[in-house]
């Protein structure tokens, strides 16, 4: 059974979990084929991602019959291979996303818990429908969160709200997860708010925004000098270039910019 599609349209990849009858829980089957869809958008030429889950949740998070499954045939060893680069299988969940060059926008509803709050961490926008729940879940099981979160978490929220929210595993709603800056916006069609923002991003330049999410990216990791350098050298890769000239053409025109 297909875990995941992942459609193209209007230089937008559409990337939707299909296990809505399990409320997209997160099986073996389901994590490789996210980590492949994440892969597959990332050598496209998609200039947005809207990721999003079908059903009544975004994703639930572990499917725990899975993990139990994983535990008794020692699989837990595959926890400290680095097979993706700097990350294990589980973790690039969420962190296949930050490599992919273009924005990904999360659409949630529902419930996001644990790995599939991370999961949508992963994304650089969340949207979230006003019945959406977030829960760093893992507690619950014993467990700690470890599918990217601890690299993720500590960017978007405050500390006293993470240790609380990792330590009760409890979850919170929308308007919590906004105030604590786990969601970006609230809507009550994230779906339709989630691909009309990537309608907007997909008409600005492709160079220009994958620039962006470079420097983004380098800056949450990066010390001033470092960052300082890369926002010349990013400049100075757009400065005068076909797609800068066709977005100064299209603004003295009053038109919409056209990318080849």
């Amino acid at each position: 059974m297909a875990r995941v599609s992942v459609e193209y349209q209007d230089n937008i990849a559409r990337v939707t979990l299909t296990r809505g009858d399990k409320m997209n829980a997160l099986d073996k089957a389901m994590i490789e084929a996210i980590v492949s869809a994440g892969q597959e958008v990332a050598a496209s030429d998609a200039r947005a991602v809207v990721l999003s889950g079908e059903g009544k949740s975004f994703c639930a998070g572990l499917d725990m019959a899975s993990f139990g499954a994983l535990a008794a045939s020692g699989g837990v060893e595959q926890l400290l291979e680095r097979t993706h680069e700097d990350a294990n299988l589980f973790q690039e969940v969420a962190l296949v996303w930050r490599r992919v060059k273009v924005p990904v926008i999360a659409a949630l509803q529902g419930a996001a818990y644990g790995g599939g709050l991370q999961l949508a961490l992963g994304a650089d926008i969340r949207i979230a429908a006003p019945d959406t729940k977030v829960s760093v879940m893992e507690m619950k099981w014993g467990l700690i969160p470890d599918m990217g979160g601890m690299v993720l978490l500590p960017q978007l929220m405050r500390s006293d709200a993470l240790r609380q929210m990792t330590y009760t595993a409890r979850p919170v709603d929308a308007n919590q997860a906004l105030a604590w800056g786990l969601v970006t916006s609230i809507s009550e069609d994230p779906l339709t708010a989630a691909l009309a923002l990537a309608e907007e991003i997909a008409g600005k330049s492709p160079s220009a925004i994958r620039a962006a999410k470079r420097l983004i990216d380098l800056a949450e990791s990066h010390g001033r000098q470092d960052v300082l350098l890369a926002e010349s050298a990013e400049q100075a890769k757009l400065i005068g270039g076909a797609e800068q000239m066709e977005v100064i053409a299209a603004n003295m025109q009053g038109r919409a910019p056209v990318f080849k």
